[in-house]
């Protein structure tokens, strides 16, 4: 980092994470094209043979738990194993998760599923912490561009993957799609550790306690902890594959929506009611709430993306181009590559009604 070297006269750090974070989107998108078509298809051409219902509801509670599972890797990432550390640990689990898709059998996929849950969740936050850290003594306008530039390589991996994973899994096979998607991944790992050095020294420790006995006590807490949710999630996975446990993924997904829009309703309740907030303060809580209701409809919406409009585009769409089949997964591609032609555009605009003084505000 200190070479003297720039990623397009950003710090060359840069660099490796674009292509960390390129590729771990590579896999996840590329997966997440096939998933939902995998589910419902029939069972004599490879696929799980699931009715709508629950195919959707299991994608819906795999894409929940990456979003959701970001919260303690986050936190394990801060207090235990490092930034640096968790992001590598995050892809190992991601690469394991598609090998076990690769095999064509039911409780591999599952396991593959909940492998990449867990790695999601311990590379995605913290990959784009380490951006932020590149830039701690900087301009806050250059660290902006900076991760615009990361952004674009978010897209650009979202934007190839459905092209390769799809042509493959439609075409030949499903699991060699899924096997494809975890070769990016793959590939992003061996380039993260050939380049971390450019890193430099960001993001290579967790926040420590000044007492060195609560320190090792919250390490030996955490150690426990993480052996026994391990030991937890292995227990139920072996037994609902002996059918001792018969989980309903549809019921469950049904719950969570209530769990989690009954957990926000609580949380803004005792922020209002027990957080003795000044009227300024109590008026910028509503302003998050407002935003945060109309940002859970917005991706609500997006994620339709890979379920619903997914199946529309398989069902559907009309995807014959001269005399040939359009796999629909390729659909997939569309949201990224407009992202990646209209946030040039739109990042000129905000420049301009900026000059001018007539820049709206975020929200």
């Amino acid at each position: 980092m200190n070479s003297g070297k720039t990623f397009f006269g950003h710090p060359i750090g840069l660099a490796t994470l674009f292509f960390t974070e390129m590729w771990e989107r590579f896999s996840y998108y590329g997966m997440r094209a096939l998933l939902l078509l995998f589910l419902v298809d029939t069972i004599d051409h490879g696929g799980m043979g699931l009715e709508d219902r629950k195919a959707a509801s299991i994608y819906g509670l795999y894409t929940m738990s990456v979003y959701l599972f970001a919260l303690p890797g986050g936190w394990l990432a801060d207090n235990f194993f490092g930034l640096r550390k968790a992001v590598f640990i995050g892809g190992c689990f991601i690469t394991l998760g598609h090998l076990f898709l690769f095999i064509a059998d039911p409780y591999t996929f599952y396991a593959g599923l909940i492998c990449i849950v867990v790695g999601v969740g311990f590379l995605k936050p913290n990959v784009s912490s380490i951006v932020g850290g590149l830039y701690a003594n900087q301009d806050p306008t250059k660290r902006d561009s900076g991760f615009s530039i990361f952004y674009m390589g978010i897209n650009l991996g979202a934007f190839i993957s459905p092209f390769i994973t799809g042509a493959i899994g439609e075409r030949i096979d499903w699991h060699y799609g899924f096997g494809v998607a975890g070769l990016g991944m793959m590939i992003g790992l061996v380039q993260y550790k050939l380049t971390e050095k450019t890193l430099g020294d960001v993001g290579l420790e967790p926040a420590r306690l000044s007492d060195p006995k609560l320190q090792s006590l919250r390490e030996r807490n955490i150690r426990m902890g993480l052996w026994a949710a391990a030991g937890l999630i292995t227990l139920i996975f072996i037994l609902v594959s002996k059918e001792i446990i018969i989980i309903n993924p549809i019921l469950i997904a049904e719950a969570s929506g209530i769990v989690i829009f009954v957990s926000v309703m609580a949380y803004f309740i005792y922020v209002f009611s027990f957080e003795k907030l000044s009227p300024e303060e109590k008026r910028k809580v509503a302003v998050i709430g407002i935003l945060f209701i109309f940002s859970s409809l917005f991706w609500a919406g997006l994620e339709q993306q890979g379920s619903s409009l997914n199946l529309f585009a398989e069902r559907y769409t009309d995807r014959m181009v001269f005399g040939w089949e359009v796999p629909a997964s390729w659909f997939q591609s569309i949201g990224p590559i407009s992202v990646i032609i209209f946030s040039p555009v739109f990042a000129w605009l905000w420049m301009v009604l900026a000059s001018r003084k007539a820049n709206p505000s975020t929200p």
